[in-house]
């Protein structure tokens, strides 16, 4: 167990080191909403949540979120945040990253009344060149949890 948990801490290290090394600069992204797959089917959920979203990185492992879309529930979600994606593994264009996306939305009735709550989102990234794609988990403690896939498209890199 422990050999187990110390390749798992070297293999993050090396791939946190090797993604230091492949730091670019600023990368303006766009996204058109995503699609989701919620893991109860109780509710008639639309699982086609179409939209714009903006996306700029700083780094490859820091960026700005800020978007709408229509979500789960047919409502209009307005979002703003920040993803920190600390791993960072690359092969020569090809770069999958991990991390967290921490983000204000509203447009929920079933929270808050619609009004603007909190999130953390766990996420991966994938990109090749001037493509790429999320891989976000939706947890929902009341109703049902999500995955959600977004594509996007790199519209200038510095």
């Amino acid at each position: 167990m422990l050999r187990c948990a110390a390749l798992i801490a070297a293999g993050i290290l090396a791939a946190t080191a090797a993604g230091a090394a492949e730091d670019s600069g600023p990368e303006l992204w766009v996204n058109p909403g995503m699609l989701s797959h919620h893991f109860k089917d109780d509710r008639d959920y639309r699982e086609e949540n179409y939209g714009l979203g903006v996306e700029l990185f700083l780094t490859p492992r820091h960026g700005l979120l800020a978007g709408s879309f229509l979500n789960s529930n047919d409502e209009r979600t307005r979002y703003v945040g920040y993803h920190w994606r600390p791993l960072q593994l690359a092969a020569g264009r090809l770069r999958f990253s991990g991390g967290l996306a921490f983000a204000l939305m509203d447009g929920y009735s079933d929270v808050r009344d619609g009004n603007t709550f909190a999130v953390v989102l766990p996420a991966l990234s994938l990109e090749y060149r001037a493509v790429g794609a999320h891989l976000i988990f939706l947890p929902h403690r009341e109703h049902s949890s999500a995955l959600a896939l977004q594509l996007r498209l790199r519209l200038w890199a510095w």
